[in-house]
């Protein structure tokens, strides 16, 4: 598990974990995800939601907002970065 902290306007490249899921916990603020086979699918997410993003699912997360947006993360791998997959821009 580890905590990710998001400052506005910050966004990760467009990945995908090969091998691994993702469970996550909002505790602060807003943060939005791109996510799908052509990244064509648009989710919000705030303070108290939780997200499953399954093995294989390209995604890309972002703020979008002014104010900075935190969250617990817990993966099924603890060797998480060297299963993650990054697509072309």
């Amino acid at each position: 598990m580890h905590m990710l902290v998001m400052p506005p306007g910050a966004s990760a490249k467009a990945h995908y974990h090969e091998s691994h899921e993702t469970a996550i916990y909002m505790l602060e603020g807003t943060a939005e995800f791109t996510h799908g086979p052509n990244m064509e699918h648009v989710d919000r997410v705030s303070a108290g939601d939780y997200v499953y993003i399954p093995a294989g699912v390209p995604h890309r997360p972002y703020n979008p907002t002014d104010s900075r947006a935190v969250a617990i993360l817990a993966r099924t791998d603890p060797n998480e970065q060297e299963s993650v997959v990054l697509l072309p821009d």
